[in-house]
């Protein structure tokens, strides 16, 4: 778990790492400055210059929080952190920046040694973080590196890109969830096997006046519910069924002639039969 004041715990714990891994006699100050801040004349510096989400880790899923097990909370801010190494000595009027390059050297040996931070450097607020912090050397062009210097109204200093990942930022607590509810048991009850379904076989009579009686028979009917419509006309809507027959009555002022009869049975079976009002 990580405070949103991870990001400075980081700097602390490479800060640690240098200071207590480098092996230069005699040792060297570590800072955490921006360029432009002034600082001891024989030093290694750590500078921050960007900070970006990680767009994987931004995709995970909901986790548990530490403490109650029924409280979920949704993925933290995942964080990349992208530091300068710049390393500071004396000019010597023969060798030049050496002295320097010896400290960039030994920085960068330190930093290869351990590609993730031990435990015993990190900041207590770091030791429960669920991702390692790890170290890879960067990529910076040379415009890019003097770009950045000249911000700073700095003469360039040699430098080498660092990049640190993954930094978790964890939510508030308020925003904390309950973890939903199991599905302990799933229950199916009355199941009819083998499904018959229900068919209609035919109507009677396929003609006759209106007020006529229409007959329908079938199987797998019993227990369902019928629809007859003729032409335009519902003449039976819901109508619950018992058997194996049921029947409707034609309507007595259809006009003479042909007319669809559609029948539907609880929207499992579907048939149209022909019926003719004689005059």
């Amino acid at each position: 778990m990580s405070a949103s004041t991870a990001i400075g715990m980081v700097s602390a714990s490479l800060r640690s790492l240098l200071v207590s891994e480098m092996r230069l006699d005699p040792p060297v100050d570590v800072t955490v400055l921006a360029p432009d801040e002034s600082g001891s004349a024989r030093r290694v510096n750590l500078f921050l210059y960007k900070v970006t989400e990680n767009a994987f880790l931004k995709n995970q899923d909901q986790s548990l929080r530490t403490g109650p097990p029924e409280r979920v909370v949704d993925a933290p801010l995942s964080l990349n952190l992208f530091y300068l190494l710049t390393p500071h000595a004396p000019n010597d009027a023969v060798s030049g920046n050496a002295a320097a390059h010896q400290i960039l050297g030994e920085a960068m040996r330190v930093f290869h040694e351990n590609p993730v931070v031990p435990g015993d450097h990190l900041d207590a607020g770091l030791i429960d973080a669920r991702e390692r912090l790890q170290i890879a050397t960067g990529t910076l062009s040379a415009e890019e590196l003097n770009g950045m210097w000249t911000t700073f109204s700095q003469p360039f200093r040699l430098s080498v890109p660092y990049q640190v990942s993954t930094v978790q930022l964890d939510r508030l607590p308020e925003a904390e969830r309950p973890l939903p509810k199991r599905v302990r048991r799933v229950e199916v009850s009355g199941p009819e096997a083998p499904f018959v379904p229900p068919v209609v076989f035919g109507m009677s009579p396929v003609s006759g006046p209106g007020g006529a009686a229409l007959t329908f028979t079938g199987s797998g009917l019993a227990g369902r519910r019928a629809r007859v419509r003729m032409g335009e006309r519902t003449v039976a809507d819901g109508l619950g069924l018992t058997g194996d027959t049921f029947g409707v009555s034609v309507p007595g002022d259809l006009k003479p002639g042909f007319y669809e009869v559609r029948v539907d049975v609880s929207r499992l079976f579907r048939r149209t039969f022909l019926f003719e009002v004689a005059p």
